[in-house]
C-alpha cells in the first residue's frame, strides 16, 4: 500500500479500484469503501414497526420523510398552487360542505376563479362532490344543492 501525505490529505492505492485516491477506511477510497465494505444497520421502525434499513431517529426512511417532511411539503405546496395561508386552507378543507365527510377534502373556488383566494370565494368539498361539480351532466345538480345552503358557485357548462 502506497501513502503519501500531500497538504494534510492521505492518498493510497486504493484496494478496490486500484487508483490513487484519498484514504477512507480498511484501505479503500469512500466510493469503494461504502460499495464493498459499509452494510446498512436495520432497525425495527419505532413507527410502523417493520424491519427496514435505518434513516434517522430510529425510523426508517418512508417513515422519516412523513413524520419530519411531509408537513413543510404540504405548506409549501399549500402555498405554490393555491395562494393561501395554510390556516385558511385547514379552515376551509375541515370537512365537504355538503356531505361533512372529512378524510378527503379538496379546495374549491366558487367563482372557478383560481387567482381570487378570498375566504368567501373558498369551500371545501369531498372528492366526490368536487369532481359531479366539475362535470357539466352533475354540476347544475350540486350547484342547486349549494345555493340550498347559501352558497353561489356557478356552473360547468358543455
Amino acid at each position: 500500500m502506497l501513502m503519501e501525505n500531500l497538504n494534510t490529505k492521505m492518498l493510497i492505492v486504493c484496494k478496490g479500484c486500484n487508483q490513487k485516491k484519498e484514504h477512507h477506511a480498511k484501505g479503500m477510497c469512500l466510493n469503494c469503501y461504502r460499495k464493498y465494505s459499509w452494510k446498512r444497520k436495520k432497525i425495527i421502525c419505532k413507527n410502523c414497526k417493520r424491519e427496514r434499513f435505518h434513516k434517522a431517529f430510529g425510523l426508517c426512511s418512508t417513515c422519516h420523510i412523513k413524520l419530519h417532511h411531509y408537513d413543510k411539503t404540504k405548506n409549501y405546496n399549500y402555498r405554490k398552487y393555491h395562494n393561501v395561508s395554510i390556516e385558511l386552507y385547514k379552515e376551509k378543507t375541515k370537512e365537504c360542505v355538503l356531505c361533512g365527510f372529512n378524510k378527503i377534502v379538496d379546495l374549491h373556488h366558487l367563482d372557478k376563479n383560481l387567482k381570487n383566494n378570498n375566504p368567501s370565494n373558498l369551500i371545501g368539498l369531498c372528492p366526490n362532490h368536487y369532481k359531479t361539480l366539475h362535470d357539466c351532466r352533475f354540476s347544475e345538480e350540486i350547484a342547486n344543492i349549494l345555493k340550498e345552503k347559501g352558497i353561489n358557485a356557478k356552473i360547468s357548462k358543455l
